[in-house]
Formats: structure tokens, sequence, C-alpha cells
């Protein structure tokens, strides 16, 4: 009997040690864009080991919109966005008392990829381009040979991003002229490895996603160079950063909510972020911005400036000298 008592002591004694460490452990909320997933998560890696355990970061991939949903509604604390915040979402959240700091962590080149042994679309045109995907090209527009006559007469099968995306929005802002405006018989997916998978085992395929994807798939996919009438130029660091590979570049950020900013881990976190940017970026192969950007994060950051400095407007063609031109406005 007494055996047991001991026994059932030492259990509770355990049990409440088991209580005592998981209430310790300090959770932070992200969740939103695909494209800016592998900066956030080599951060939030190198965030918990430093941490060892005592705080856990969780990164989700429903999408820029999706993120924004759910952020907007208060369920997260930091939003990855692969575009600016909208209108709508900037609404949503001033209706849900959700304030939040807007910060640009990299720069992004949105590629055009086709299966490598594709050996006729080196480029295209921004005007062929829309050919292709404005809504008006569904069931009609799907040949290569409808695009260039001297291009082979066999159906372009097409993949894209999700239509939650930040990435649809800004491929679609860029190419046909309005958000979200496009064709919809085309293979979507939030998750990028699906659009590899799937160019990669088509000749005929065409699709779009961010230049990372491509650079850690350089044997599946082959870079198609944009002519926006000043002749063709392929992605890369140098031409997304010179600003010469148009109208395809563009920041990708994080925002943060105000509230959660109060948070010792979410501050800590941020400033960890902000701090780690520059090599991190580079490390998972996008393109790193000014250090003097993100030390204008981190005043921002500390200063608790909310709002949007792009006005719900995801603005083709945003240079980095945009990203502090202005103050952010709520």
């Amino acid at each position: 009997m007494i055996k047991k008592l001991v026994l059932g002591i030492i259990a509770l004694i355990i049990m409440a040690s088991a209580n005592v460490t998981r209430a310790e452990v300090k959770i932070v909320k992200i969740d939103g864009s695909s494209t800016v997933y592998p900066v956030t998560e080599a951060v939030a890696e190198e965030f918990q080991k430093a941490k060892k355990g005592a705080v856990n970061v969780t990164v989700g991939i429903s999408g820029t919109g999706g993120g924004f949903k759910k952020f907007c509604r208060g369920e997260t604390d930091i939003s990855d966005a692969s575009r600016p915040i909208l209108a709508k979402e900037i609404e949503v959240c001033k209706q849900n008392g959700v304030e939040y700091i807007e910060l640009p962590v990299a720069y992004d080149g949105l590629a055009v990829m086709v299966n490598p042994k594709n050996t006729w679309a080196a480029s295209m045109t921004v005007a062929e381009l829309k050919i292709l995907w404005e809504p008006a090209a569904q069931g009609k527009i799907t040949k290569w040979s409808q695009i260039r006559p001297n291009w082979p007469d066999k159906k372009i099968n097409l993949f894209g991003a999700g239509t939650d995306s930040g990435t649809f929005d800004y491929f679609t802002e860029a190419i046909t002229g309005k958000s979200k405006s496009s064709r919809g018989d085309f293979t979507a997916s939030e998750d990028d490895n699906v659009l590899v998978q799937g160019i990669g085992g088509d000749m005929y395929s065409l699709g779009f996603f961010g230049l990372a994807y491509y650079e850690e798939n350089t044997d599946k996919l082959k870079l198609v160079a944009i002519d926006d009438g000043k002749g063709p130029v392929a992605p890369s660091e140098k031409t997304v950063k010179d600003g010469s590979y148009q109208p395809l570049s563009r920041p990708i950020f994080i925002y943060v909510s105000r509230k959660s900013a109060e948070k010792p881990e979410i501050k800590e976190f941020i400033e960890f972020y902000l701090r780690s940017a520059s090599k991190l970026v580079k490390q998972v192969k996008y393109i790193s911005l000014p250090d003097a950007i993100y030390k204008k994060d981190l005043e921002r950051f500390s200063k608790k400036e909310t709002g949007s400095v792009f006005g719900g407007d995801a603005r083709v063609g945003a240079t980095i000298d945009d990203l502090f031109k202005e103050k952010p406005k709520m």
C-alpha cells in the first residue's frame, strides 16, 4: 500500500513537472505565403536552437491570402506575404482591431518556367503571356502554335501558384493587368513542389512561381526570359536587384501583429529575424535586401509604426527604394 502511495506521489510530481515545462514554452504562430516560407522557416529553426526549447515557432503555408485571413482575425502573430496587404484585408483587420507592422524581408523574382526539353520558348513577351493567361484564353488558347506559329502544334499544359497565393495575385496584376484576373483551366497549387514536379514531368508545360524554387530545381526546370519591351531578360540575383527584370520582380514581407509584438518572445523573434535575415535569405537562395533596409526594419519595429506604405495596392514594379519612401498608413 505504501509502495503504491509513493509511486502515485512520484507520478503526480512528474506530471506536474511536465505541465509546468509545457506552460513555460512560448508559442509564436506564423502562417501565409509559401514563397516566404523558406526564409521564415530557416529563421525559426535557428531561433528555436538558440532558445533551446523555450519557444516553439509554428510556420504554416496557407498562401498569402489565406494567411491574411487568419492574421486579420487575430489567430496568428505574424503573416508571411509575397505581396503587400490589400485594401479588403486592411478593412478586415480594422474591423477586428488588428494593427500590423509591415516589414520587407527579401526580394524575389517571379519566374516563368518550362520543361528542360523545351527548345523553342527561350523568351516570351509580356503581351504573349497575357494572351496565354488572361480569362479570355480559357478553352481557346490551348496550343503553343497559337502563341507563335513556328512553335509546336501541341497542347500547352499550364501550372501556377494557387489562387489564394500572393504570387498568383502579383503575376495576374503584372501580366493581365488585374489581380486574380486569369484563366481557370490550369493546375494550381499552394505547394510549389507540386508545380516543380508538374513542369518537370511534362515537355509541353509552362508555369510560374518564385525564382528561389527554380534555384532549388535547375535540373527539372528551364527559365523563360521575359521581354517587357526592352528586350528579353532572365531572372537572376543581378537582374532582380538592378530592376532590369520587369515586371516580375517584387519585395516579400512579414506582417507582425502590434498586439503580439508586445510579447517578449515575439519581440525577440522579430529582432532575431531582421538581424539574421541577410545571411539566411541567401542561404535559402533568395535575394537579400541591403543592410540599410534591415536597419530601417528594426527601427520601424522598435517604434511600432503600423500600417502599409502601399495603401492597399499590390503595386507592380515596386523597387527597394520604394519600401521606405513613405510613412506606413493604416
